[in-house]
This record gives structure tokens, C-alpha cells and sequence, in this order.
């Protein structure tokens, strides 16, 4: 049987593709799909693929906006706690949690008004987590162990 990591209800999370070196999660086993909140998007293409370019703003007062941009993988309607259903991009990037690093998917949305601006769902969690709900932020501030992009093609200028 394999080793799985114990995660809180809350976690810091990195997501090094995307240049994010820390935002806070709420991880949520109820919620199939993992999203991010994004304070604007904006599409184009690269070498004719679709690319999604948007701006996150990680959740702490001292952590600057990030700009990224990465291939769209998939467009869903999602249907989030309330009940409400929204078409969402999707893209996939990896995940640096707890000593675990995974490629996840997740989708792009307005969280604005929410405690954690990303949400990990089970998707993402499967076979590397499980979750003790009266637990939190485990495993410290995350500190991605690779490399962050350059800026990526398209993104606007400041």
C-alpha cells in the first residue's frame, strides 16, 4: 500500500509552472475539480494552439499579482456550491505540496469574496492525500523546488 500525506482542511500550496510560489487552499474532498481564482483572463494563441493568460493575486498582503499563461486543456460547466453553473477553462500544471509533486488539473474562476483563492479538490488529491479535517496548514509556507518560468509568450505588458 502506498504512503499517502496528511493534508488539513487548509494548506499552502505552490503551483511553480504558473510562477505561483504560494497561495493558500482550502481542500475540499467534496469538490471534484481543484480551481483557482483569477483576477482577470484573457486568450490567444500560440503557434496556433489556444493559450489562457490570466493575473492571480495569491491571497496575502505582501505577495505581488502574477501574471501567467498556459495551454487550455479543456472548457467545462462546472457546478460550484451553490448551485450555480459557469463554463470554465481548463489547464494542467503541477502541484508542489507536503514533499509531493504532481501534475493536477484545475480550472480557472471568480473566488473573489471566498477565504482561500484556490480550491483542491479530490481530483488532484487522489492516491497522494488524504485529509484529517481538524488540521491545519500541516506542512508550513510551500517552497517550490524547481525552477519558475520566464514570462510566457502573449501576456501583456505592464
Amino acid at each position: 500500500m502506498e504512503t499517502t500525506v496528511v493534508l488539513g482542511w487548509r494548506e499552502w500550496v505552490a503551483l511553480p509552472g504558473l510562477g505561483i510560489e504560494a497561495v493558500r487552499a482550502k481542500v475540499d474532498s467534496g469538490a471534484r475539480t481543484s480551481a483557482l481564482h483569477v483576477d482577470a483572463q484573457w486568450r490567444f494563441h500560440e503557434q496556433g494552439a489556444p493559450w489562457v493568460g490570466f493575473r492571480v493575486t495569491p491571497g496575502t498582503r505582501c505577495q505581488a499579482a502574477v501574471e501567467a499563461a498556459a495551454p487550455i486543456r479543456d472548457e467545462r460547466v462546472v457546478t460550484d456550491s451553490g448551485g450555480h453553473r459557469t463554463l470554465r477553462t481548463f489547464l494542467r500544471t503541477t502541484l508542489v505540496l507536503g514533499g509531493v509533486e504532481r501534475e493536477i488539473e484545475i480550472n480557472l474562476a471568480q473566488r473573489q469574496g471566498m477565504l482561500f483563492p484556490m480550491l483542491l479538490g479530490r481530483t488532484a488529491m487522489a492516491r497522494a492525500f488524504t485529509v484529517d479535517p481538524s488540521r491545519s496548514f500541516l506542512h508550513g509556507r510551500a517552497r517550490p523546488h524547481v525552477a519558475l518560468p520566464p514570462s510566457m509568450p502573449g501576456m501583456p505588458l505592464p
